[in-house]
């Protein structure tokens, strides 16, 4: 497929921190499908197998989790790019990469996190993505760190947008490797942003529906979703409401990336970009929706907040879960010798990467790990229901 003049371009990346002699490539790939297959071989990678999404270690099979987010993220991110007529190979690696660095239990491990490296510049799952992927990777000899391009680790640190405060983590990765953070990142990390807002969006309710946190009925409450339901009824009355449920969120996502598309279109028409720099350089995202779908979605988003995220049962999870990451970090913190002896060997003495280096063994845990080690650590742990 020929690209479009502001997609990125592999010949014409900025490279890698460290020069790989033309020798190493093994197979036909292009720099940005190297990163992928990197992104995908990686022990980080895997273990977002077992790390929550929504649900906390859930008990049912047919839950998302972390991984499955990821692969959601990286269908509809494909397909935008695909439609876009932009690189489809980065949009797909750093859809796939996008929350590696989400410690166990979500966003109640990483507000633990925060508040043990309280002290020491707390705790950002985006930097920690970064982190994890330029130094605590190592699976090559000559380098710590995957060695990715610069363009998967710059649209990885500014898929949300330009960065003018980075916390600790993200200013050591940016002077190691200049990512030219005040600026926009390409179309590409723009999709993988919105990719990722349009797959939770939709898929967070089929999973609330299914663990019985939320109704269909509640959900009409939604414009949004009251519209579609009532398009799936006229199109497929007569079947159970279980059955339509799925057609729902497929004709939700579906909606949402049509929309993406038009808008997008119209953005980049009207901003006359016709390089990737200029894309950077344009001051404001070009990858968005129309006014009224990011008003429609911010109307859903809202509804989720309140009916499902901080539903009672899921506070009450949040609540075991920042006691399981408090307690296993107040644990190494007392007594470094508890760490893995590799782990333990590499500890700085001094503060505050000392405590940055504990955040690190934890960040990469998986909930049951994180459990485990609590268990070994601390105590005995009773479960909360789903568990």
């Amino acid at each position: 497929m020929t690209l479009a003049p502001y997609a990125c371009h592999p010949a014409q990346s900025r490279g890698r921190l460290h020069a790989e002699p033309g020798g190493a490539a093994r197979g036909p790939r292009d720099a940005f499908q190297r990163d992928r297959d990197r992104i995908i071989h990686s022990i980080a990678f895997r273990r977002l197998r077992h790390k929550t999404q929504v649900f906390l270690a859930p008990d049912g099979d047919h839950f998302r989790v972390r991984l499955t987010h990821s692969l959601e993220v990286a269908q509809i991110g494909r397909a935008i790019a695909r439609a876009l007529g932009v690189n489809e190979d980065l949009t797909e690696a750093l859809c796939l990469a996008h929350d590696i660095g989400h410690p166990p239990f979500g966003h109640a491990g990483e507000d633990a996190l925060e508040a043990a490296l309280a002290g020491a510049g707390g705790f950002d799952h985006n930097a920690q993505t970064l982190r994890t992927l330029m130094r605590l990777e190592m699976p090559y000899p000559h380098w710590d760190g995957l060695n990715l391009s610069w363009e998967t680790l710059e649209g990885l640190a500014k898929h949300n947008g330009p960065i003018y405060e980075p916390g600790w983590a993200m200013r050591e990765a940016d002077a190691e490797f200049p990512l030219d953070l005040t600026s926009h990142a390409s179309i590409e990390a723009q999709i993988a942003a919105l990719a990722d807002d349009i797959a939770y969006d939709n898929h967070d309710i089929d999973d609330g529906i299914r663990a019985g946190l939320l109704t269909l009925d509640q959900l009409m409450a939604v414009p949004m979703v009251a519209e579609g339901w009532a398009d799936v009824q006229a199109r497929c009355g007569g079947r159970a409401p279980d059955r339509l449920r799925s057609e729902l969120v497929r004709s939700q996502i579906g909606r949402m990336v049509n929309d993406l598309l038009d808008e997008t279109r119209r953005c980049i028409a009207e901003s006359a970009v016709e390089t990737v720099e200029d894309v950077r350089a344009a001051g404001r995202a070009l990858v968005r929706f129309s006014d009224a779908m990011r008003e429609a979605e911010r109307g859903l988003k809202a509804f989720m907040y309140a009916n499902l995220y901080h539903h009672p049962a899921q506070l009450a999870a949040a609540d075991f879960a920042r006691r399981i990451v408090a307690g296993v970090f107040a644990a190494y913190a007392d007594d470094p010798r508890l760490l893995p002896e590799d782990w333990r060997a590499a500890l700085p003495e001094a503060e505050p990467a000392r405590s940055r280096h504990i955040a690190d063994f934890i960040a990469g845990m998986t909930d049951r790990y994180a459990v485990a080690r609590y268990r070994e650590l601390v105590g005995e742990v009773a479960l909360p229901e789903g568990f």
